[in-house]
């Protein structure tokens, strides 16, 4: 091999790293019913369970398992973490020393804003494939713009995962949570502070999740391949938690907080394009993807994956037009950060406008 064989670089013996701490993890099929055990673990008294409203079953469900120690349920999460729901959220504890989210991302970004703001720690019970629970990164919607950060306050206690609480999750959104997972996984392998850590998880956790995903949409019940995406869909937040996401992460945030778009399925339908784009600045990672896809185009072959899965590949059928895509760019731009390949107005407006007409995304290579 050749010195600058992709791999190799990886391991250089120069390569510095800090690698960052996870939460307690409790997985496998029932784990939910470890719950009353894991709060008396963590010495908490009066534990208020979050979730959106349609998750309010569940919620309740928790809440019978924790017994005196449920302070209610408050079912208020919504996507993007507006303002207004943690307040309400904060109001709901009414002397509760912790909250328990049960629920996908939403749910657990309004329990982060909940730590963060009121000091309260919590517990996250995971049932979709977000990750967000592994991270110590928030995000809080206001006027239109998200604002993310990061802070050890907002770490969860514990992540408990449960496979058999996703075989209930509607194969669209497994779907689209999966494809988010792997975009976290994506990014992870061109970050500026991945480490070899990292480097093994995401390729892994990439490698399990796109397996899964087309036996989730042919069998929504195969126990196996929701126990694998669940696993995969852990391994992809402990690559968010210990990395800088770059451009398809500070893109997805954008579009969600100024234009309200759908979480997972922004992700799902950008991603090829942000990874088309990236990609040639990225060697180690465009070899990692290559390889879980099967492709020397792993950008089209994403693409191609998830229109056969039914996953939204276009922004315009999420709501967004080409009149649109100069706003983006001037925010985008507005706001340096780390990224692999470097961005001008023109390659960012190519990009955005390939997105939204959901164009095959092999052209971003060159552009």
């Amino acid at each position: 091999m050749s010195s600058a064989d992709p791999v190799l670089e990886r391991f250089a013996a120069g390569r510095s790293f800090v690698a960052a701490p996870v939460p307690r993890v409790v997985f496998g099929p029932g784990a939910v019913d470890q719950l009353p055990a894991e709060v008396g673990r963590l010495g908490w008294s009066r534990v208020l369970v979050l979730s959106t409203p349609g998750q309010r079953r569940l919620g309740e469900r928790v809440a019978g398992l924790l017994g005196d120690r449920a302070a209610g349920v408050h079912a208020g999460a919504v996507q993007h973490v507006p303002v207004g729901s943690i307040a309400a959220a904060v109001a709901a504890l009414r002397g509760a020393d912790a909250c328990l989210a049960v629920g996908g991302g939403s749910t657990i970004g309004l329990a982060k804003a909940v730590a963060r703001d009121a000091g309260v720690p919590y517990l996250a019970v995971p049932t979709t494939y977000s990750g967000s629970e592994m991270t110590p990164v928030w995000g809080v919607t206001s006027d239109g713009v998200k604002t993310t950060g990061r802070s050890d306050a907002v770490r969860a206690s514990t992540v408990v995962y449960d496979p058999q609480l996703t075989t209930g999750l509607p194969v669209a959104t497994s779907v689209t949570s999966g494809l988010n997972a792997v975009a976290h996984a994506a990014e992870a392998l061109y970050a500026p502070d991945a480490t070899p850590l990292t480097d093994a998880m995401a390729a892994s956790a990439t490698e399990a999740m796109l397996a899964a995903l087309p036996r989730l949409v042919e069998d929504p019940a195969d126990a196996a391949a929701r126990g694998a995406a669940l696993t995969a869909a852990w391994l992809c937040g402990c690559c968010l938690a210990a990395t800088t996401m770059a451009l398809h992460h500070k893109l997805c945030h954008t579009l969600g907080g100024a234009f309200g778009l759908p979480h997972a399925e922004t992700h799902a339908a950008l991603f090829p394009y942000s990874l088309a784009f990236n990609l040639p600045a990225a060697p180690f990672a465009h070899r990692t993807l290559a390889a879980a896809l099967s492709s020397d185009a792993p950008a089209t072959a994403l693409w191609q994956l998830a229109r056969r899965l039914g996953a939204p590949t276009a922004l315009a059928a999420l709501g967004l037009s080409a009149a649109d895509v100069p706003e983006i760019v001037a925010t985008v731009l507005g706001s340096p950060y780390a990224n692999p390949r470097p961005l001008t107005g023109d390659r960012l407006t190519a990009l955005l406008e390939a997105a939204v007409a959901g164009v095959d995304p092999a052209a971003l290579a060159a552009g």
